[in-house]
């Protein structure tokens, strides 16, 4: 028996590797599970939507600045038509945009949205958090009349610019959350023409006075080059200044 033992323990003590290192060598390797990623259906992207508009002229010629009128005139007049328009189609949708419907305010290519308090704090919010905050901050600018004068002899301020710049940028935010999250609902109610037109009203008008750049509207890139809105070239802008 003891040599038997001993004879196990011989050939065992000969093998050039453990049984543990013999199984690490030869089994079987795994197959890693690849992430799935989900694609992203972009109902807006379908061809019977993008060509739903509710006007057939040619808005670049809508958006340009009228001879004989100030152009900070101009360019507040535009914001105003923008935030009512934008508010009307929002207030459409609002009844399925809450706070368990949309727990982030997200726009499509995987985005989202963060607000910053006048402190600089970034906060996560809801779908309609976010959008009143929004309402909220272009309402008060409007409603101060040292920012949008309405009184004769008032001026803009010297920063109109930059506050128009932010007030466009906040309502393609929620542009883009309407397309991303309830694009569906307007399409039930047939307003899908009215979004189109005020989408493609605000980037031309963004791009005719240099208000926003194509960066801005990275999240709607695809719909914008399918509704043939995209940023005037370079050749373009050449021809617009000679």
């Amino acid at each position: 028996m003891a040599r038997a033992m001993r004879s196990v323990y011989d050939l065992y003590s000969c093998w050039p590797f453990s049984i543990h290192q013999f199984y690490m060598r030869y089994r079987r390797p795994r197959k890693e599970k690849k992430p799935t990623t989900v694609e992203e259906k972009k109902l807006f992207l379908e061809p019977q939507y993008t060509k739903s508009q509710v006007i057939d002229l040619d808005i670049r010629e809508l958006v340009r600045l009228p001879k004989g009128l100030e152009l900070n005139e101009w360019l507040a007049s535009n914001c105003l038509s923008f935030f009512n328009n934008i508010n009307v189609l929002y207030g459409v949708v609002s009844e399925f945009c809450t706070n368990e419907t949309c727990p982030l305010m997200v726009a499509p290519c995987n985005t989202q949205y963060f607000w910053y308090d006048d402190k600089g704090k970034k906060m996560k919010c809801t779908g309609p958090q976010y959008t009143d905050y929004v309402m909220s901050y272009i309402q008060m600018n409007m409603k101060d009349e040292t920012v949008f004068p309405v009184k004769y002899g008032q001026v803009f301020p010297s920063n109109i610019e930059s506050i128009m710049h932010k007030i466009l940028r906040y309502l393609f935010h929620v542009l883009a959350h309407i397309y991303h999250s309830h694009f569906e609902q307007l399409v039930f109610f047939q307003l899908h023409p009215h979004l189109n037109c005020v989408l493609v009203q605000l980037v031309l008008f963004s791009y005719e006075f240099h208000l926003l750049e194509s960066k801005d509207f990275t999240v709607l890139e695809d719909l914008i080059a399918e509704l043939d809105i995209s940023a005037p070239s370079d050749s373009n802008k050449a021809a617009d200044n000679s």
